[in-house]
Protein backbone atom coordinates (compact mmCIF):
# COMPACT_ATOMS: atom_id res chain seq x y z
CA UNK A 1 0.00 0.00 0.00
CA UNK A 2 2.87 2.18 0.84
CA UNK A 3 4.32 2.01 -2.37
CA UNK A 4 1.38 1.96 -4.68
CA UNK A 5 0.74 5.43 -2.67
CA UNK A 6 4.23 6.79 -3.78
CA UNK A 7 4.52 5.56 -7.05
CA UNK A 8 0.96 7.63 -7.78
CA UNK A 9 2.10 10.47 -6.02
CA UNK A 10 5.57 10.66 -7.79
CA UNK A 11 3.01 10.28 -11.50
CA UNK A 12 0.80 12.57 -9.79
CA UNK A 13 4.01 15.35 -9.46
CA UNK A 14 5.20 14.34 -13.28
CA UNK A 15 1.69 15.03 -14.38
CA UNK A 16 1.13 18.06 -13.14
CA UNK A 17 4.71 19.82 -13.38
CA UNK A 18 4.29 19.45 -17.13
CA UNK A 19 0.66 20.65 -17.66
CA UNK A 20 0.78 24.06 -19.22
CA UNK A 21 3.92 24.55 -17.75
CA UNK A 22 7.31 25.99 -19.12
CA UNK A 23 9.86 23.56 -19.65
CA UNK A 24 12.59 24.29 -16.99
CA UNK A 25 14.82 26.77 -19.26
CA UNK A 26 17.40 28.38 -17.80
CA UNK A 27 15.26 31.61 -17.72
CA UNK A 28 12.70 30.42 -15.26
CA UNK A 29 16.08 28.98 -13.26
CA UNK A 30 17.10 32.70 -13.16
CA UNK A 31 13.48 33.83 -12.62
CA UNK A 32 13.27 31.59 -9.21
CA UNK A 33 16.01 34.06 -7.47
CA UNK A 34 15.12 37.28 -8.81
CA UNK A 35 13.34 39.86 -7.70
CA UNK A 36 10.72 42.18 -8.03
CA UNK A 37 13.66 44.57 -9.16
CA UNK A 38 15.20 42.50 -11.37
CA UNK A 39 12.54 40.18 -12.40
CA UNK A 40 10.50 39.08 -15.68
CA UNK A 41 10.62 42.64 -17.35
CA UNK A 42 14.37 42.36 -16.77
CA UNK A 43 15.54 39.05 -17.64
CA UNK A 44 13.37 38.34 -20.13
CA UNK A 45 11.48 41.30 -22.10
CA UNK A 46 13.99 43.55 -21.94
CA UNK A 47 17.04 41.75 -23.08
CA UNK A 48 15.12 40.98 -25.76
CA UNK A 49 14.37 44.72 -27.15
CA UNK A 50 11.12 45.96 -25.77
CA UNK A 51 10.33 48.05 -22.89
CA UNK A 52 8.71 46.60 -20.42
CA UNK A 53 7.19 47.59 -16.53
CA UNK A 54 6.41 45.62 -13.58
CA UNK A 55 2.98 45.93 -11.58
CA UNK A 56 1.61 44.96 -8.25
CA UNK A 57 -2.32 44.04 -7.98
CA UNK A 58 -3.42 43.16 -4.69
CA UNK A 59 -7.01 40.67 -3.96
CA UNK A 60 -9.85 41.67 -2.12
CA UNK A 61 -8.40 38.56 -0.04
CA UNK A 62 -5.07 39.84 0.20
CA UNK A 63 -2.34 38.60 -1.87
CA UNK A 64 -0.44 40.38 -4.48
CA UNK A 65 0.29 39.48 -7.60
CA UNK A 66 2.65 40.46 -10.06
CA UNK A 67 1.84 42.06 -13.58
CA UNK A 68 4.20 42.89 -16.65
CA UNK A 69 3.68 45.30 -19.12
CA UNK A 70 4.73 45.16 -22.34
CA UNK A 71 3.34 48.85 -23.83
CA UNK A 72 5.23 48.34 -27.03
CA UNK A 73 6.55 46.78 -29.90
CA UNK A 74 10.41 46.48 -31.18
CA UNK A 75 10.10 49.27 -33.28
CA UNK A 76 9.20 51.32 -29.58
CA UNK A 77 6.46 53.27 -31.18
CA UNK A 78 3.38 54.59 -29.19
CA UNK A 79 1.00 55.72 -31.19
CA UNK A 80 -2.34 55.80 -29.84
CA UNK A 81 -3.82 54.05 -27.41
CA UNK A 82 -3.27 50.41 -28.29
CA UNK A 83 -6.18 47.37 -27.26
CA UNK A 84 -5.02 45.78 -23.70
CA UNK A 85 -4.83 42.28 -24.28
CA UNK A 86 -4.28 40.06 -20.93
CA UNK A 87 -2.33 36.87 -21.07
CA UNK A 88 -3.09 34.37 -18.36
CA UNK A 89 -0.62 31.33 -17.47
CA UNK A 90 -1.51 27.88 -16.86
CA UNK A 91 -0.96 25.27 -13.85
CA UNK A 92 3.05 25.66 -11.89
CA UNK A 93 3.76 27.99 -14.57
CA UNK A 94 4.04 31.81 -14.68
CA UNK A 95 4.19 34.70 -17.55
CA UNK A 96 7.23 33.60 -18.95
CA UNK A 97 5.15 30.87 -20.49
CA UNK A 98 4.18 33.47 -23.39
CA UNK A 99 7.68 34.69 -23.71
CA UNK A 100 9.98 31.21 -23.87
CA UNK A 101 11.04 31.47 -27.57
CA UNK A 102 12.33 33.84 -29.62
CA UNK A 103 10.20 37.05 -29.78
CA UNK A 104 8.80 36.02 -33.44
CA UNK A 105 7.82 32.23 -32.14
CA UNK A 106 6.26 33.92 -28.05
CA UNK A 107 2.45 34.80 -28.08
CA UNK A 108 3.21 37.50 -25.47
CA UNK A 109 5.83 39.61 -28.07
CA UNK A 110 4.80 38.60 -31.18
CA UNK A 111 1.14 40.41 -29.77
CA UNK A 112 3.27 43.39 -28.40
CA UNK A 113 4.55 43.92 -32.55
CA UNK A 114 1.16 43.74 -34.07
CA UNK A 115 0.03 46.55 -31.62
CA UNK A 116 -1.48 45.09 -28.69
CA UNK A 117 -0.90 46.33 -25.01
CA UNK A 118 0.40 43.12 -23.91
CA UNK A 119 -0.11 42.57 -20.21
CA UNK A 120 1.01 39.50 -18.24
CA UNK A 121 -0.85 37.51 -15.18
CA UNK A 122 1.05 35.83 -12.43
CA UNK A 123 -1.42 34.02 -9.79
CA UNK A 124 -1.12 33.64 -5.94
CA UNK A 125 1.50 31.20 -5.13
CA UNK A 126 4.36 31.75 -7.91
CA UNK A 127 7.44 33.20 -7.07
CA UNK A 128 6.45 36.44 -8.53
CA UNK A 129 3.22 36.73 -6.87
CA UNK A 130 4.23 35.17 -3.26
CA UNK A 131 3.12 38.32 -1.63
CA UNK A 132 0.28 39.11 1.04
CA UNK A 133 -0.74 41.69 3.21
CA UNK A 134 -0.60 39.59 6.38
CA UNK A 135 0.38 35.77 5.36
CA UNK A 136 3.61 34.50 3.80
CA UNK A 137 3.85 30.78 2.47
CA UNK A 138 4.85 29.26 5.59
CA UNK A 139 1.67 30.04 7.11
CA UNK A 140 -0.66 26.95 6.32
CA UNK A 141 -3.58 29.47 5.71
CA UNK A 142 -1.44 31.08 3.04
CA UNK A 143 -2.36 27.65 0.65
CA UNK A 144 -6.02 26.98 1.68
CA UNK A 145 -7.20 27.96 -1.65
CA UNK A 146 -8.11 26.18 -5.54
CA UNK A 147 -8.63 27.46 -8.81
CA UNK A 148 -12.13 28.91 -6.93
CA UNK A 149 -10.25 31.76 -5.79
CA UNK A 150 -8.31 32.38 -9.04
CA UNK A 151 -11.94 32.94 -10.30
CA UNK A 152 -13.18 34.95 -7.96
CA UNK A 153 -10.25 36.85 -6.53
CA UNK A 154 -7.31 36.70 -8.94
CA UNK A 155 -8.60 37.03 -12.34
CA UNK A 156 -11.17 40.16 -11.02
CA UNK A 157 -8.22 42.03 -9.23
CA UNK A 158 -5.96 41.76 -12.62
CA UNK A 159 -8.69 42.59 -15.45
CA UNK A 160 -9.75 45.64 -12.75
CA UNK A 161 -6.55 46.76 -12.58
CA UNK A 162 -5.41 46.88 -16.44
CA UNK A 163 -9.09 48.15 -16.76
CA UNK A 164 -8.54 50.98 -14.83
CA UNK A 165 -4.77 51.74 -15.93
CA UNK A 166 -5.93 51.64 -19.84
CA UNK A 167 -9.38 52.72 -19.44
CA UNK A 168 -10.26 50.20 -22.05
CA UNK A 169 -11.77 46.69 -22.19
CA UNK A 170 -9.83 43.55 -23.01
CA UNK A 171 -8.69 40.79 -24.61
CA UNK A 172 -8.11 37.80 -22.66
CA UNK A 173 -5.50 34.53 -23.69
CA UNK A 174 -5.68 31.94 -21.53
CA UNK A 175 -4.26 28.34 -21.51
CA UNK A 176 -5.16 25.39 -20.18
CA UNK A 177 -5.56 26.29 -16.31
CA UNK A 178 -6.21 30.05 -17.53
CA UNK A 179 -8.86 28.72 -19.54
CA UNK A 180 -10.27 26.98 -16.95
CA UNK A 181 -10.49 30.54 -14.74
CA UNK A 182 -12.01 32.31 -17.85
CA UNK A 183 -15.01 29.79 -17.63
CA UNK A 184 -15.57 29.76 -14.21
CA UNK A 185 -16.00 33.91 -14.05
CA UNK A 186 -17.73 34.17 -17.19
CA UNK A 187 -20.58 31.85 -15.56
CA UNK A 188 -20.16 33.82 -12.78
CA UNK A 189 -20.46 37.04 -14.35
CA UNK A 190 -17.41 38.06 -13.35
CA UNK A 191 -15.48 40.63 -15.13
CA UNK A 192 -17.99 40.48 -18.02
CA UNK A 193 -18.13 44.61 -18.24
CA UNK A 194 -14.37 44.83 -18.50
CA UNK A 195 -13.79 41.93 -21.42
CA UNK A 196 -14.21 42.26 -25.75
CA UNK A 197 -13.36 38.66 -26.30
CA UNK A 198 -11.51 35.83 -24.85
CA UNK A 199 -9.03 33.37 -26.90
CA UNK A 200 -8.74 30.08 -24.89
CA UNK A 201 -5.94 27.55 -25.99
CA UNK A 202 -6.65 24.49 -25.24
CA UNK A 203 -9.43 24.85 -23.44
CA UNK A 204 -10.16 23.28 -19.89
CA UNK A 205 -13.99 22.83 -18.04
CA UNK A 206 -14.62 19.11 -18.73
CA UNK A 207 -12.12 16.77 -17.66
CA UNK A 208 -13.93 13.52 -17.09
CA UNK A 209 -13.23 11.68 -20.49
CA UNK A 210 -9.61 12.32 -20.13
CA UNK A 211 -7.63 9.48 -21.81
CA UNK A 212 -4.19 9.60 -19.96
CA UNK A 213 -3.99 6.66 -18.10
CA UNK A 214 -1.15 8.08 -15.59
CA UNK A 215 -3.63 11.34 -14.88
CA UNK A 216 -6.72 9.13 -14.32
CA UNK A 217 -4.13 7.00 -12.16
CA UNK A 218 -3.59 9.55 -9.61
CA UNK A 219 -6.60 11.23 -9.55
CA UNK A 220 -8.32 8.19 -8.77
CA UNK A 221 -6.01 6.73 -6.08
CA UNK A 222 -7.01 10.65 -4.13
CA UNK A 223 -3.09 11.33 -3.68
CA UNK A 224 -3.40 14.60 -3.08
CA UNK A 225 -5.79 13.96 -0.74
CA UNK A 226 -3.14 12.04 1.30
CA UNK A 227 -0.87 14.63 0.95
CA UNK A 228 -3.39 17.14 2.44
CA UNK A 229 -4.20 15.69 5.41
CA UNK A 230 -0.74 14.87 5.91
CA UNK A 231 -0.54 18.09 6.53
CA UNK A 232 1.38 19.39 3.10
CA UNK A 233 -0.76 22.38 1.77
CA UNK A 234 2.19 23.77 -0.86
CA UNK A 235 2.14 21.41 -3.55
CA UNK A 236 6.25 22.50 -4.83
CA UNK A 237 6.88 19.96 -7.50
CA UNK A 238 10.72 21.76 -8.39
CA UNK A 239 12.13 21.02 -4.82
CA UNK A 240 12.64 19.25 -1.52
CA UNK A 241 11.08 15.85 -1.48
CA UNK A 242 9.07 15.91 -4.30
CA UNK A 243 12.42 16.86 -6.04
CA UNK A 244 13.73 13.55 -5.23
CA UNK A 245 10.46 11.55 -5.95
CA UNK A 246 10.99 12.95 -9.60
CA UNK A 247 14.37 12.18 -9.85
CA UNK A 248 13.59 8.45 -8.47
CA UNK A 249 10.92 7.91 -10.74
CA UNK A 250 13.13 9.14 -13.81
CA UNK A 251 15.84 6.79 -12.78
CA UNK A 252 13.38 3.74 -14.14
CA UNK A 253 11.47 5.96 -16.94
CA UNK A 254 13.02 7.80 -19.89
CA UNK A 255 11.88 11.69 -18.54
CA UNK A 256 13.18 13.27 -21.60
CA UNK A 257 10.31 12.16 -23.67
CA UNK A 258 7.52 12.10 -20.07
CA UNK A 259 5.70 14.94 -21.11
CA UNK A 260 4.62 13.75 -24.24
CA UNK A 261 3.26 10.60 -22.56
CA UNK A 262 1.00 12.88 -20.34
CA UNK A 263 0.49 16.07 -22.51
CA UNK A 264 0.07 13.92 -25.79
CA UNK A 265 2.74 13.86 -28.65
CA UNK A 266 3.76 17.77 -29.05
CA UNK A 267 4.43 17.65 -33.03
CA UNK A 268 6.13 21.21 -33.05
CA UNK A 269 8.11 22.53 -30.11
CA UNK A 270 12.18 22.18 -30.77
CA UNK A 271 14.10 20.07 -29.78
CA UNK A 272 15.94 21.66 -26.31
CA UNK A 273 15.68 18.84 -23.19
CA UNK A 274 12.93 19.61 -21.40
CA UNK A 275 13.24 19.28 -17.61
CA UNK A 276 10.73 18.47 -14.98
CA UNK A 277 12.63 19.37 -11.76
CA UNK A 278 11.72 23.10 -11.95
CA UNK A 279 7.99 24.27 -11.74
CA UNK A 280 6.47 26.94 -9.65
CA UNK A 281 4.32 25.89 -6.68
CA UNK A 282 0.59 25.77 -6.30
CA UNK A 283 -1.78 24.46 -3.36
CA UNK A 284 -2.23 21.32 -2.73
CA UNK A 285 -5.66 21.90 -2.73
CA UNK A 286 -6.03 23.05 -5.86
CA UNK A 287 -4.97 19.90 -7.14
CA UNK A 288 -7.53 17.77 -4.99
CA UNK A 289 -10.04 20.57 -7.23
CA UNK A 290 -8.71 19.28 -10.39
CA UNK A 291 -8.46 15.62 -9.39
CA UNK A 292 -12.55 15.88 -8.12
CA UNK A 293 -13.20 17.19 -11.91
CA UNK A 294 -11.34 13.96 -13.34
CA UNK A 295 -13.22 11.89 -11.13
CA UNK A 296 -16.63 13.65 -11.59
CA UNK A 297 -16.62 14.50 -15.37
CA UNK A 298 -18.18 17.75 -13.68
CA UNK A 299 -17.06 21.89 -13.31
CA UNK A 300 -18.15 22.95 -9.99
CA UNK A 301 -17.06 24.04 -6.51
CA UNK A 302 -14.18 22.57 -4.43
CA UNK A 303 -15.61 19.58 -2.41
CA UNK A 304 -14.78 19.40 0.89
CA UNK A 305 -15.95 15.94 1.38
CA UNK A 306 -18.71 15.65 3.52
CA UNK A 307 -22.23 17.45 3.57
CA UNK A 308 -21.79 19.31 6.72
CA UNK A 309 -18.13 20.98 5.19
CA UNK A 310 -20.05 21.58 2.13
CA UNK A 311 -23.59 22.98 4.13
CA UNK A 312 -20.78 25.55 5.97
CA UNK A 313 -19.57 26.82 3.15
CA UNK A 314 -22.04 26.61 0.35
CA UNK A 315 -25.15 26.13 1.90
CA UNK A 316 -25.64 23.31 0.70
CA UNK A 317 -24.53 19.54 0.49
CA UNK A 318 -23.09 19.40 -2.72
CA UNK A 319 -20.49 22.24 -3.94
CA UNK A 320 -22.55 24.52 -6.79
CA UNK A 321 -21.91 23.93 -10.12
CA UNK A 322 -20.15 26.68 -12.84
CA UNK A 323 -22.72 26.61 -14.66
CA UNK A 324 -21.53 27.46 -18.86
CA UNK A 325 -24.57 28.04 -19.91
CA UNK A 326 -24.80 31.57 -18.45
CA UNK A 327 -21.97 33.01 -20.50
CA UNK A 328 -23.67 35.62 -22.17
CA UNK A 329 -24.40 34.25 -25.81
CA UNK A 330 -22.78 36.97 -27.75
CA UNK A 331 -19.38 37.03 -25.82
CA UNK A 332 -17.05 36.32 -28.54
CA UNK A 333 -14.74 33.56 -27.73
CA UNK A 334 -11.94 31.56 -29.96
CA UNK A 335 -12.03 28.11 -28.42
CA UNK A 336 -8.61 26.50 -30.11
CA UNK A 337 -8.10 22.56 -29.71
CA UNK A 338 -5.36 19.96 -30.55
CA UNK A 339 -6.52 16.12 -31.87
CA UNK A 340 -3.26 14.77 -29.68
CA UNK A 341 -3.62 16.34 -26.42
CA UNK A 342 -4.22 13.85 -23.99
CA UNK A 343 -5.22 16.86 -20.94
CA UNK A 344 -7.81 18.99 -23.07
CA UNK A 345 -9.31 16.14 -24.31
CA UNK A 346 -11.27 15.99 -28.10
CA UNK A 347 -14.12 14.46 -25.99
CA UNK A 348 -14.40 16.82 -23.37
CA UNK A 349 -13.44 20.05 -25.81
CA UNK A 350 -16.59 18.78 -27.95
CA UNK A 351 -18.70 18.19 -24.69
CA UNK A 352 -17.68 22.06 -23.60
CA UNK A 353 -18.26 22.55 -27.63
CA UNK A 354 -22.40 20.85 -26.93
CA UNK A 355 -22.56 23.20 -23.57
CA UNK A 356 -21.89 25.97 -25.89
CA UNK A 357 -24.61 25.01 -28.15
CA UNK A 358 -26.76 28.20 -28.33
CA UNK A 359 -24.17 30.84 -28.16
CA UNK A 360 -24.23 32.98 -31.26
CA UNK A 361 -22.44 31.21 -34.37
CA UNK A 362 -20.85 34.46 -34.63
CA UNK A 363 -19.52 35.18 -31.88
CA UNK A 364 -17.82 31.77 -31.80
CA UNK A 365 -14.44 30.34 -33.60
CA UNK A 366 -13.73 27.18 -33.00
CA UNK A 367 -10.03 26.07 -34.19
CA UNK A 368 -8.97 22.57 -34.37
CA UNK A 369 -5.22 21.07 -35.08
CA UNK A 370 -5.06 17.62 -35.38
CA UNK A 371 -2.03 17.23 -34.79
CA UNK A 372 -1.28 19.96 -31.98
CA UNK A 373 -0.83 18.24 -28.53
CA UNK A 374 -1.35 20.29 -24.65
CA UNK A 375 2.00 22.39 -25.07
CA UNK A 376 2.22 22.94 -28.67
CA UNK A 377 -0.34 25.65 -27.98
CA UNK A 378 2.31 27.61 -26.24
CA UNK A 379 5.91 26.29 -27.60
CA UNK A 380 4.86 25.22 -31.13
CA UNK A 381 7.55 26.63 -33.52
CA UNK A 382 4.91 27.69 -35.83
CA UNK A 383 2.01 28.04 -33.33
CA UNK A 384 2.42 31.73 -35.25
CA UNK A 385 1.21 31.21 -38.39
CA UNK A 386 -1.23 28.61 -37.42
CA UNK A 387 -2.56 29.70 -34.20
CA UNK A 388 -1.72 33.11 -32.84
CA UNK A 389 -2.62 34.81 -36.85
CA UNK A 390 -6.10 33.68 -36.59
CA UNK A 391 -6.36 34.86 -32.97
CA UNK A 392 -5.41 38.56 -33.72
CA UNK A 393 -7.97 38.22 -36.65
CA UNK A 394 -10.18 37.16 -33.97
CA UNK A 395 -9.45 39.99 -31.81
CA UNK A 396 -9.54 42.54 -34.75
CA UNK A 397 -12.99 41.42 -35.20
CA UNK A 398 -14.23 42.42 -31.92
Amino acid sequence: MAMKTVTSLTLLLLLFAVLAAGRGTKISRELESSNDEDGICQLIVKTKGYSCEEHKVTTKDGFILSMQRIPTGRSGTKGGPKPPVLLQHGLISDASTWLALSPDESLGFILADNGFDVWLGNVRGTNYSSGHTSLGPNDPEYWDWSWDELVAYDLPAMFDYVHTQTGQKLHYVGHSLGTLMAFGAFSRHEVLSMVRSAALLSPIAYMGQMPSPLARAAADIFTAEVIYWLGVKEFAPGGGPVSKLVADICSHIDCSNFENVITGPNCCMNSSTPSLSHQQPTATKNMIHLAQMIRKGTIAMYDYGSDGDNNKHYGQATPPDYNITSIPNDLPLFLSYGGKDLLSDVKDVQTLIGVLSDHDPNKLVVQYRDDYAHLDFVYAVNAKQLVYSPLMAFFSSN
